[in-house]
This record gives structure tokens, C-alpha cells and sequence, in this order.
């Protein structure tokens, strides 16, 4: 009982100190912070990768903090403070959310919320590396949520930590850039133009990742020879429903999710993070569009059938 009163009480002072901070987050000013910490020494360092925690859990924006590391402590430094900042802030959210609610969650997840935490969970620190480097959720909100899972907390500190290392990076020059071109420093054009470059680069990243677990197509052939061994393997067809049904029919089993309402369906997949899926079309256009946005939302091992139901009828393989 004591327990449940202490999470009760925790609970309460931390909404209630989220909802101070958010009431006052316009005011939070990174020139103030700047010229706060250049009059705390040796001692702003620390000083500044504690607030940049606080401001992790307390859903402040982290890119002003990060554009004042940068300003700060330079590209190098800013960027080790910045990160550490950052690791800890979402190590104490993640901290957090487990302590005071992770049970709680367990008990009450059911249906497609209780197969998409199962999927995350499978996939551990890959799910983490993920998210980090193509940020698909707030990060602030992400650390609490990755805490109501099971996930491991060393692999998450460790994902976190080099995965956050390339926005780090970026924005962390960035505001180290931006400061020198204040100050009138040397060399402005080209701090500017890596500062442009590295920001493309991050942009880039879910692009290039998405590009990296995309896997190679298939043919009929191989497909038909994997459902006949009764492979572990999920045959997605992203044809209408009129399509699924009409004139060339359907590969026995296969799951028709169309590829217009593929985006807002995928908690349907998340048993299939890392397990086979081949998606199908008529062809194979749409078939690719699919696994590319499959790939680029972290499913791991997607194929497209080369020739679609074309090739499949063709062969005179069994539809239904």
C-alpha cells in the first residue's frame, strides 16, 4: 500500500512540475542560459548537462539546449555535453516511467497495443538504434513511453547514446556556427556550409536506413517453394479489397491491408518487426512502395514478389 502511495505521490509532483514547465516554456531563452553559465566556471559544464536532463524530463525543448551547447563549449565539447545531457535526461524518463507505471501497463495491455509492445520489445536495442537515428516520435515523449517496456536499460542507454550522436552533432555545430557568425569569426562561409551539410545529412538518414533494411525481391517460384516448407512468412497483399477478391483472386492466406492504409495500419504488423514479409501486387509497384515504407518504419526483413499475381496466375499457382 505505502508502495502505491509513494508512485501516487511521484506521479502527482511530476505532472504537476511538467505542467509548470510547459506554462513557462516560452520563457525558457537560450541567451539567458548562455549568459548564466559563462559565469559559473568550471562548474557549468556539469551544470548545464543536469539542466539539459531536467529539460528531457520535464518535456523542454531540447534543440535550444543543444544549439547552446554548441554556442557554449564549441562543436567537440558541446557536442559530449549535449549527448550526455541528453542520455541522462532519457535515462531518467525512462527511469521514471517504468518505476511508476510500467506494472501497471503490463497488466492492463491487451489486443493490438499488447502486440505492438511485444514487437518493440522483440526487438530491443535495434527498436532504440532506430527511433534515435529516424525520429519518428517526440523524444521527450519516447523515453517515457520506451519505460512502460521491457526493453533492456543498459542496451537503451547505449543505443540512445551513439544514435543521438549524428542530430548531436549537427545541431550542436549548428549553434556553434551561429555564435561565431554573431562574434564576426573567421571562416563563416565554410562553418555555414558544413553546418548546412551536416543538417542534410541527418535529414537524409531515415531515407538512407529505410534504403539499408529494405531486402531484395523474390520471384513466385521461391514464394510458392517457401508456403509449400510452411516458412514463417507473412504474404501482405496491398491491392484494393476489390483487387484482393476480383479477377486474379489471392495466394492462400495471404493478408490484405491496401497500400493507401498501410501507414495507419501497421500496429497490425508489429509481430513481423523482424520476421518475413512479402508483400504482393499486381504486379510489383505497389508491392515496393510498401516495403519501402515498411523498411523505413523498422521492419527489418520485407521482400517484394517480383511479377506480382501476374506471374503468380501465370504459373498456375493456387489462389483462393
Amino acid at each position: 500500500m505505502n508502495s502505491k502511495l509513494l508512485r501516487f505521490g511521484l506521479l502527482a509532483v511530476l505532472i504537476v512540475a511538467i505542467g509548470i514547465a510547459i506554462s513557462y516554456r516560452d520563457q525558457f531563452d537560450a541567451e539567458a542560459l548562455e549568459m548564466w553559465l559563462d559565469g559559473t566556471g568550471a562548474a557549468g559544464p556539469l551544470l548545464f548537462m543536469l539542466i539539459y536532463a531536467a529539460a528531457a524530463v520535464l518535456f523542454l525543448p531540447g534543440s535550444v539546449l543543444t544549439l547552446a551547447g554548441g554556442a557554449l563549449f564549441g562543436p567537440v565539447l558541446g557536442t559530449l555535453y549535449n549527448l550526455t545531457g541528453a542520455t541522462l535526461g532519457a535515462t531518467l524518463a525512462f527511469l521514471i516511467a517504468r518505476y511508476l507505471a510500467a506494472d501497471w501497463v503490463e497488466r492492463k495491455t491487451g489486443g493490438r497495443m499488447a502486440q505492438l509492445k511485444t514487437g518493440v520489445e522483440k526487438e530491443g536495442w535495434r527498436f532504440v538504434a532506430f527511433v534515435r537515428l529516424v525520429p519518428l516520435f517526440p523524444f521527450n515523449l519516447l523515453n517515457y513511453a520506451l519505460g512502460l517496456t521491457r526493453i533492456n536499460l543498459l542496451h537503451y542507454i547505449i543505443a540512445s547514446y551513439i544514435c543521438m550522436l549524428p542530430g548531436a552533432t549537427a545541431y550542436t555545430y549548428l549553434g556553434y556556427a551561429g555564435r561565431e557568425a554573431i562574434a564576426g569569426g573567421e571562416g563563416m562561409i565554410q562553418k555555414g556550409l558544413l553546418a548546412l551539410g551536416l543538417l542534410a545529412l541527418v535529414a537524409f538518414l531515415p531515407r538512407w536506413i529505410g534504403r539499408l533494411r529494405r531486402r531484395p525481391s523474390q520471384t513466385v517460384d521461391q514464394l510458392k517453394q517457401q508456403l509449400d516448407q510452411q516458412a514463417d512468412v507473412l504474404v501482405l497483399d496491398v491491392r484494393s479489397e476489390e483487387d484482393f477478391t476480383g479477377e486474379q483472386q489471392h495466394i492462400p492466406g495471404a493478408r490484405n491491408i491496401p497500400l493507401e492504409a498501410l501507414s495507419g495500419r501497421l500496429d497490425e504488423l508489429t509481430d513481423y518487426l523482424e520476421r518475413p514479409i512479402v508483400t504482393v501486387c499486381r504486379t510489383d509497384r505497389r508491392s515496393a512502395k510498401a516495403a519501402q515504407l515498411l523498411a523505413q518504419q523498422g521492419f527489418g526483413d520485407v521482400h517484394v514478389v517480383k511479377g506480382g499475381m501476374t506471374d503468380w496466375n501465370e504459373k498456375g499457382y493456387p489462389v483462393e
